[in-house]
This record gives C-alpha cells, structure tokens and sequence, in this order.
C-alpha cells in the first residue's frame, strides 16, 4: 500500500464558516475532508467512513465535543479514532482534564495557527497509513501460510503412498535376499524409510492441527499403564545403553484416543532418552489415584537451557539449536501439546530439583471432543 494513500479526516463544528476554514486547511490531493454540523451527524458519517483523524469542536448546541468523544469512546468501531478537540475558550485546566479524560490526543486554540494545525494533521495521517499498511503486509502473510500449511499438508499425504511402495520391496528384498550385503542396504532402507515415515506423519498432525482447528480423537476404553508399558519397550530395545523406570500406582482406564496417547508417550520417552544423561535412568511415573483425571510425567537428568524453555512447544523449534542428523523435525513436543489439549488435558515443563527436566502431563479420565468449526 503506497503511503500516498488517501486517508480521510473528519471536522465536526456546528459553524458553516469554521468548517469551511478548517477543511481549506486540511483539503488535498491525499486527504478527503468530512463535515458535520453537529455530533448526531458525526456519529452517523462514522458508521460509513474509516477515519485517520477527527478536529471536534467543544462548544456545540446538542450534544457537545466532550459527549461526542464519549460516545465514540463507547463504540468499537470508532474508539481508537484519535480527537483533536478545537475550542475559542480560555485555557482552563479543568477543561484540558476533562477533555483528556473523554478521549483527546490534543487541544488547538482559536484562533489556530495553520502551520501548527497542518503538522499534527499529518502525524495521524502517516500512523493511520502505517496501521493500514500493516493490515494489509499482515493479511497477505496470514495467507501465504496458510497457502504453504495447506501445500505441506496435500504434499504429505501424497507421499505416502510412493513412500509405503518403496518399504515393501525393501521388506520383501530383505526377507527374500541371500545376499548378506544386500540385507544389510534393504535393513537400512526400512530404517530409514520408516523414519521418514514418522517425519511425514509429524507434518501431517501440524497440517491437521493448523488447518482442522485441532487433532481429532477416537475415544475408547484406554489402559495408560499397558500403553506405557508398550512404549517402554519399544524405545528400551532402541537405547539399550539407558534405563528406564516405571512408577505406577492406581486405576489407569480413561476415555482416551489409544494410538494419539501412544504417540505422546513415545514423544516424551524418546526425548528423554535423546536429550538426557544416560548416566542416570529415565523416570516414568504414572498416578492414578485421583477420580477425575491421570497424571503422567516423564523426567530425566539434565536441565533445558533458559532460552529455550519459552519455545519447546513451538513447531520448528529445532533451528534454534544443533540438531543430530538422526533427530526429526522439531514437531514432538507440539505434537504433544496439541494431542494432550484435544484431550482437554495439560502438558507443561519444569526444572526438578535443579538437575532434571520433567514433562507433566495432566488428562481427565472422560471428555468431549472439541466441535470442529
């Protein structure tokens, strides 16, 4: 948006010849000058027209300036409109105070003074076109991510499907093949390629949980502690150099989405086991022994750097630090967050005595999927 923008500027004075005076002032190429004789009138040629500016006069028959900009002050859609309020009066403090108080950025004194009125004139045109030029770079922004979210999503999805084509002749090529060089280049194919797997199921729950509103669930009679149990073991067998405890206690059964609640399990077990100090087990405690709701933490040695601790649940957060080639997107932990909310649950991170890092998950036994606007 060029800043030669016309803007428009409204003058409010029950006088024809003040109104005159004022908007031969002010009138130019980029500049559309509004009149009203009264503040009803005002009010009513606010309703139709954006404003950068509005010069009310004090003393007006009706209604005057200061219950003008009261009401202005009332309404949404003209409250930040700045008011320069014109008055032939003495300068009384009094006044000055009250003017402040309804809503002025400034008062000019009959008689004006051209130069003066024309250069706190132009202050509010330019803001008025800067506001407007970043609603403008703002809307375009919000649409190009949206327009690449949605990009990411449709590319995601249409690579599974070469993706699954490319993991079963490699499981086949590894079950059939004699050739020990050959199983070993298809193991590695599998490997990696389930990886890129997990990869593209990450980008999909971002796509999902940017462009749906949210992670949908399907509910059902969940054992936490089993589910866990199943994580464990998985990641045990992966990083069999590291320990991992299990603490349990209570009824673990909930209304929960098995398969997104192993996904959260296998996301803070995994980091845990990435991130932490294998010199000391990682700690799983499972608590269920409240009514309403479980509690899950996963803790292991090592603190979180302080400038990092605002964004661990931000999307992408990995390119704030060196990550290892064997490591994914920087989705995990966003992945989390957004499963355990749809779950109405939550999730947060804390320095445990001074030496570990310990992840709390909060999830009620039973709730609602959130509706999908």
């Amino acid at each position: 948006m060029s800043t030669s923008t016309r803007v428009k500027c409204l003058l409010v004075d029950d006088l024809e010849e003040n109104l005159l005076a004022l908007g031969g002032l002010l009138r130019r190429d980029d500049v559309e000058v509004l009149q009203a004789r009264s503040g009803g009138e005002a009010l009513e040629m606010l309703l139709l027209h954006d404003v950068a500016l509005a010069f009310v006069d004090v003393q007006m028959p009706e209604m005057d300036g200061f219950e003008l900009a009261e009401l202005m002050r009332g309404m949404e859609r003209t409250r930040h409109v700045p008011i320069i309020f014109v008055t032939a009066g003495v300068r009384d403090q009094h006044r000055l105070f009250k003017g402040y108080d309804a809503g002025a950025v400034d008062f000019l004194y009959k008689p004006l003074e051209p130069h003066v009125l024309r250069n706190k004139a132009e202050v509010f045109f330019q803001l008025y076109r800067q506001k407007q030029q970043l609603a403008q770079q703002l809307h375009e922004l919000t649409e190009t991510l949206r327009l690449n979210e949605m990009f990411t999503a449709v590319l995601g999805h249409d690579l599974r499907n070469p993706l699954s084509a490319i993991l079963t002749s490699a499981d086949l090529l590894h079950r059939r093949t004699t050739d020990e060089a050959v199983r070993k280049a298809a193991g590695r194919m599998l490997s990696s390629g389930k990886r890129m797997g997990r990869m593209i199921e990450d980008v999909l729950d971002l796509a999902r949980a940017r462009l749906a509103g949210g992670i949908s669930l399907k509910r059902g009679e969940t054992d936490f502690g089993q589910l866990v149990h199943r994580m464990v073991q998985e990641h045990q067998a992966a990083f069999p150099q590291h320990r991992i405890e299990v603490l349990q206690e209570g009824n673990l059964v909930g209304d929960w989405d098995s398969d997104r609640l192993a996904q959260v399990a296998s996301n803070l077990i995994g980091n845990a086991l990435q991130h932490g100090d294998a010199g000391e087990p990682v700690q799983i405690r499972l608590d269920g022994t409240h009514g309403d709701f479980v509690l899950f933490s996963v803790a292991n040695l090592g603190a979180i750097p302080p400038e990092l601790k605002g964004s661990l649940f931000d999307p992408f957060r990995g390119g704030q630090r060196q990550r290892g080639r064997s490591e994914g997107l920087g989705l995990g932990l966003y992945i989390v967050q957004q499963i355990i909310l749809a779950h109405q649950g939550s999730v947060n991170v804390h320095d445990g005595s001074g030496r570990h890092t310990v992840f709390r998950v909060e999830i009620p036994r039973q709730g609602r999927d959130v509706i999908k606007l």
